[in-house]
């Protein structure tokens, strides 16, 4: 029993302490400052896997035009998966970075019948004006999917992720099925950014398992790897050839 309470507690712990607030270069006072007590909680109540995704519509920018967006139009119209990435501010620093390397990848998403979509808490006007501005100079360039307005943060407080404090969205990013289920989400700290090459890896474990409910992906599963049947028998005979092939 005491085992259990332990690990509990690291859950509760740990998740929290990774939702810091966000980082300006020009505050560095900010870096060790964590959310407060009534954030925190709020934020790790929010865990929507297996939950339906909270609908919105909202103004984006997409091709140096204005559209409307309604995740719904996504998912069971169009048979879509979404990626939905949430990330602070423009025109900062690890967030260009972010949204132009997931802009670099959109052609493999949408291969796999999935749209991205960028949110962040700025205006339309602020967005096309970042897709105004070149690379090289802190912009982003053309990108490849929407990015969408939250100015008013219904988005980021219906999916947990505002830091209230900093009137900011932390760097949540959400996995939504055609049925519009949430099958994976993640939170990094504000200080670093996430890899698009394993959203697509994780993107592809989840179809793999909704195509083939009888198997399960294990632990660092990729496209062509084996899975694991979910059966007793099935699982021993794929542990014992998996410990085959390990060299001694």
């Amino acid at each position: 029993m005491a085992t259990n309470t332990r690990c509990t507690w690291l859950v509760l712990v740990a998740l929290p302490l990774t939702l810091s607030a966000h980082v300006h270069a020009a505050q560095p006072s900010l870096r060790s400052r964590l959310l407060s007590t009534s954030s925190r909680m709020h934020m790790a109540e929010r865990n929507l896997v297996g939950r339906p995704a909270p609908l919105f519509e909202a103004e984006a920018v997409l091709d140096q035009e204005f559209i409307h967006v309604r995740l719904a139009d996504y998912g069971r119209k169009r048979g879509q998966y979404v990626v939905l990435l949430f990330y602070p501010l423009d025109f900062t620093f690890v967030c260009p970075t972010e949204i132009t390397a997931f802009s670099d990848r959109a052609d493999d998403f949408r291969d796999l019948n999935t749209q991205l979509l960028g949110v962040s808490v700025d205006s339309k006007y602020t967005h096309l004006a970042w897709t105004q501005t070149e690379r090289q100079l802190g912009g982003v360039g053309e990108v490849n999917f929407p990015l969408v307005s939250d100015l008013t943060k219904a988005i980021a407080s219906s999916y947990g992720m505002l830091v209230a404090e900093e009137g900011v969205a932390t760097r949540g990013i959400f996995i939504i099925d055609p049925d519009g289920i949430v099958q994976h989400m993640a939170v990094n700290n504000l200080a670093f950014g996430r890899n698009p090459a394993e959203v697509l890896r994780i993107l592809q474990a989840i179809q793999y398992t909704q195509q083939h409910p009888d198997e399960l992906c294990p632990a660092g599963w990729e496209a062509g790897d084996r899975a694991i049947p979910a059966d007793v028998i099935g699982a021993r005979q794929y542990f014992a050839e998996r410990a085959a092939e390990i060299p001694e």
